[in-house]
């Protein structure tokens, strides 16, 4: 039998939501908070299960995640000036935005 490296063993979809908030504040170092709001604001809109189900994010969503915290933390950015940049982004280099 030839073994496969471990990561050949759990590949999936850029878009398939699989990381809990638990995961994503972790990995990423963004708090809840912060996360229910740009749920709220429609800034990333991860899929539930059921309306009262946590929410899921897709490997897209946490590599959006992860520039929106930097655009936060580092360059003091709000949520308003988040939105901007993410239609710019959107309208000149065709990224995605799921909802």
């Amino acid at each position: 039998m030839k073994h496969r490296p471990a990561e050949e063993d759990f590949k999936f979809d850029m878009d398939e939501p699989v990381f809990t908030t638990g995961v994503v504040t972790r990995l990423i170092g963004i708090p809840i908070w912060v996360l229910k709001q740009l749920d709220r604001e429609e800034v990333v809109c991860p899929p539930r299960r059921r309306e009262s189900c946590s929410r899921l994010y897709s490997k897209r969503e946490m590599i959006a995640l992860k520039k929106i915290w930097h655009y936060m933390k580092v360059k003091k950015l709000k949520v308003q000036g988040i939105k901007v940049v993410m239609e710019i982004e959107q309208e000149f280099f065709g990224v995605r935005k799921r909802r």
